[in-house]
């Protein structure tokens, strides 16, 4: 994608025909801005009239009209910078919609592994931030410019019209201004505001970690340097903005004070230009300046904080482009259909990160129609990993993965997923009815198939308890559900889905005894006639398994059934004994034989 665009270009690509709205915003800016400099006309037009006729004010006839025309004016010149913020917004809530459109599209088209790689919390902060980064730039700052362009021009003509002299003495410290401002807004200060986002990030990310963990703090009586990535992400943050700070420190004054040393131009020239004596046209005139010269100095204020929100800008849309230059996984053009149910892996390696090791490392596995497989081993062995392959959230960098003969490559997307079903160690409900949740695994069944899902899957105690059944929202009103229960209703999708391949990456990990007693009787149902691979950590659900894979550094150590391990004297036979160990043990004081844990 090309990234060479300017802001705008880029930011209109996701505006369409609302891109007109920005630019209309800018034209009715910039005449707002030179409307709004016709009071001071009037306002000139009073002073005049006052020092003319002075010391008989009676003869200032006009002061009254020349006053409601400046009223009038301010009026219309506010009017007409409403409707340019009116225009604004539209463009850019529009722009801020399609953004966000464009990014969850793209982010549908992602891997599974590589959300579940760099977290659903990561992606969402740079869909969010990125987007609503430019609303404010949008609806805000680009007709502050245009206002910030237009008035300079208005002022010039009317510091050069009115005594041209006087005029260009104030426009020294301006033209001195915009030199410094120029230093300030330069290639480093892009570098550096993406440090400052960096720092933010991680310091935020980190700070998340720690909310988190307040009950271990609070419990164990730790303080907050217990967590040292907090720590250091503060302490990084800290630096970061004291040292730029002090960097910015020299040319902020420079530009502050150049900006604000007009009024010293103006008593420069009162003291060059009254020495002889001072003429009533002078007079009027250096009043009429030092009322309209602070429009200068505010306006120079405005062009800095425009700059500002540009570079702001930049770095959420490079982080955006971060997000869409991620390639999804690559959809064949000749799509095939898998035969039947059976999975073959041939020698497949794949790794996360090409500079490190393989997490996977030449594995070759013959899975027949309605088998029954576990996948055990120590963790970091690549239990899960070689199960997502098999669902395809990543592609193999060398070897084959088949389903039903056919290349899961060449497998249409959505075809695969009819075809596997997943379900995830941390099962996730949305803020939706029970009823919507399950519906997921299958958009199209009736209410009837979604309340015998759930009752195949052990769920009806669940809907029982609940205050609206199945219509209740999770999450609305204090209403929630265990992580057993959770599971359970997870699980009912995969009952509603009802897909040949079944893959259980430890899905009683987070079960009490009595949901886990529920979970493996819905599993029991649900793997019948289905191929189905388990990730377990708990051996005594694997026993009954028809294989059993140990999976040990990204290769299978062993395989074979229960009996067969356990005589083999392996890995496998060392880990059942601990198993058997961890089982017996208790807390307090308890019989001789007994491992005990003394509280």
């Amino acid at each position: 994608m090309e990234k060479k665009k300017s802001v705008i270009t880029q930011l209109f690509e996701y505006a369409g025909n609302h891109k007109y709205f920005t630019i209309s915003s800018w034209i009715l800016a910039a005449i707002s801005a030179l409307v709004a400099l016709a009071p001071f006309y009037y306002i000139w037009r009073i002073i005049k009239e006052v020092v003319e006729v002075r010391p008989d004010f009676s003869k200032a006839t006009h002061i009254v009209s020349y006053g409601w025309s400046a009223v009038g004016m301010s009026l219309l010149a506010m009017a007409i910078y409403i409707a340019a913020l009116m225009c604004s917004h539209v463009a850019a809530f529009r722009v801020q919609a399609g953004m966000r459109t464009a990014m969850m599209e793209h982010v549908m088209k992602l891997p599974m592994g590589y959300i579940e790689f760099e977290g659903s919390g990561k992606i969402r902060k740079i869909v969010a931030e990125s987007s609503a980064a430019t609303e404010t730039y949008l609806a805000h700052s680009l007709p502050d410019k245009a206002v910030s362009y237009a008035t300079p021009v208005g002022l010039i003509a009317m510091l050069l019209i009115f005594d041209w002299k006087i005029g260009l003495i104030c426009l020294i410290p301006a033209a001195l201004a915009f030199v410094m401002m120029g230093g300030m807004m330069g290639e480093k200060m892009q570098n550096d505001m993406k440090e400052y986002q960096n720092a933010l990030d991680e310091m935020s990310a980190e700070a998340v970690e720690y909310v988190r963990g307040i009950p271990v703090v609070k419990t164990f009586g730790q303080s907050v340097f217990s967590f040292k990535r907090f720590k250091e992400a503060i302490d990084k943050y800290e630096k970061w903005t004291i040292t730029y700070t002090i960097g910015m420190r020299m040319p902020m004054i420079g530009f502050t004070t150049a900006a604000n040393a007009v009024f010293a131009a103006l008593v420069a020239c009162s003291f060059i230009f009254a020495r002889n004596g001072v003429a009533d046209t002078f007079l009027y005139n250096i009043l009429f300046y030092i009322i309209i010269t602070p429009i200068l100095t505010v306006t120079l204020m405005k062009v800095a904080y425009a700059g500002e929100s540009q570079m702001i800008v930049v770095d959420a849309l490079n982080r955006m482009y971060s997000l869409l230059d991620v390639q999804p996984l690559e959809e064949t053009s000749n799509p095939k259909k898998p035969a039947d149910s059976s999975i073959v892996m041939d020698d497949i390696v794949f790794s996360y990160d090409e500079n490190k090791g393989n997490a996977i490392d030449g594995i070759s596995l013959d899975i027949k129609p309605g088998e029954h497989i576990a996948f055990v081993g120590p963790s970091g062995g690549g239990k899960t990993t070689l199960a997502s392959l098999i669902a395809r959230f990543w592609d193999v960098k060398q070897g084959s993965i088949r389903i039903g003969g056919a290349d899961v490559r060449d497998i249409s997307s959505k075809e695969l997923m009819k075809n596997v079903s997943y379900v995830f160690q941390d099962s996730k409900l949305l803020k939706m009815s029970i009823l919507d949740n399950v519906r997921m695994g299958r958009e199209d069944a009736s209410d009837a198939e979604v309340i015998q899902a759930l009752k195949d899957a052990m769920c009806w105690d669940i809907i029982e308890k609940l205050p609206e059944g199945i219509n209740t929202v999770i999450g609305s009103k204090g209403t929630y559900v265990s992580g057993g229960e959770a599971q359970r209703i997870s699980i009912a999708r995969a009952f509603l889905k009802d897909a040949p391949i079944l893959i259980l990456d430890e899905a009683t990990a987070f079960a009490d005894p009595d949901n886990e007693m529920m979970v493996q009787k819905a599993f029991a149902n649900l793997s019948k006639d289905k191929t189905v691979i388990m990730i377990a950590h708990r051996l005594s659900t694997v026993v009954n398994a028809d294989k059993i894979c140990v999976i040990k550094d990204g290769k299978i150590a062993e395989s074979g059934k229960h009996e067969e391990l356990l005589l083999a004297k392996g890995i496998y036979s060392h880990m059942w004994n601990e198993y058997q160990k961890s089982v017996g043990w208790k807390v307090g004081k308890g019989a001789k034989d007994d491992r005990k844990i003394t509280a």
